[in-house]
């Protein structure tokens, strides 16, 4: 009997040992059922940005809202955004908000929600720059968020316009390496451009002809968060709450 005994509890021990080696892909990484981490990038306003030792902004809003929703609270990280998706394939985080657009590329590592806003890319450069349309980027220096939709749309101008392209980890170190004279223009996204649009009165900018496929909610691999999120997400468009939100965060927005 106590054979027996000894052998059911190896066995117990056994495969309790074995539960506490697995690790599930929707696991929290805060380690806390209740806490979801979201990671950003928080240079770039107003989507992310920091006030403070607080981070701040439209995606924060938005991701605090739907957590809410879905029974959880939040807990923010900044990173740079090259790192993001690893972060994620990593365990570091459970879902990223930082204006980020679905590509192909991206989504062959992650899941996404639907799109939760569109926007355009624009060329910002100094009024001085004598760069006032596409085809007056030849032979310049572009500068560019590393591991952003707006560094790939780089790529795909530069044969054509014989660029030099040159990234960066934050937006704020683009727009000052243009003000030193060592980037001509940067590719940046509409509503984060405006805000440094306002404050550097000898910067203008111009639309580019491609098109932006929006901003959408990053998720670990088959995570049941995705399913979640869409339906908060889905309802916030329905009940007027994401316009809302869009309206406090982008002023012209109608």
């Amino acid at each position: 009997m106590k054979k027996w005994l000894l052998l059911l509890m190896t066995a117990g021990l056994a495969a309790a040992l074995a539960a506490c080696g697995t690790s599930s892909n929707n696991s929290n990484a805060s380690g806390d059922d209740k806490t979801l981490v979201m990671a950003t990038s928080a240079d770039y306003p107003p989507f992310e940005s920091k006030d403070g030792d607080k981070i701040v902004g439209f995606d924060v809003d938005l991701a605090t809202a739907l957590a809410k929703k879905n029974g959880y609270k939040l807990e923010i990280q900044d990173m740079d955004f090259a790192s993001l998706v690893s972060a994620l394939k990593t365990n570091k985080a459970d879902i990223v908000l930082a204006g980020m657009t679905p590509t192909e590329k991206r989504k062959k590592q992650v899941d996404f929600s639907d799109v939760y806003y569109n926007a355009k890319n624009l060329v910002v450069s100094k009024k001085s720059s004598g760069i006032k349309a596409e085809k007056d980027l030849k032979d310049k220096t572009v500068g560019v968020q590393l591991g952003s939709i707006q560094q790939d749309e780089a790529n795909g101008l530069q044969k054509k316009y014989n660029l030099t392209v040159e990234d960066r980890n934050k937006i704020s170190d683009i727009i000052q390496e243009i003000k030193a004279g060592r980037f001509d223009a940067a590719i940046i996204e509409d509503k984060v451009a405006a805000g440094y649009l306002k404050k550097e009165k000898d910067f203008q900018a111009f639309g580019l002809n491609s098109s932006n496929e929006g901003s959408a909610i990053a998720f670990k691999k088959n995570s049941d968060l995705t399913a979640k999120f869409n339906k908060s997400l889905k309802e916030m468009k329905d009940n007027g709450e994401l316009d809302k939100l869009i309206k406090k965060w982008f002023a012209d927005e109608k």
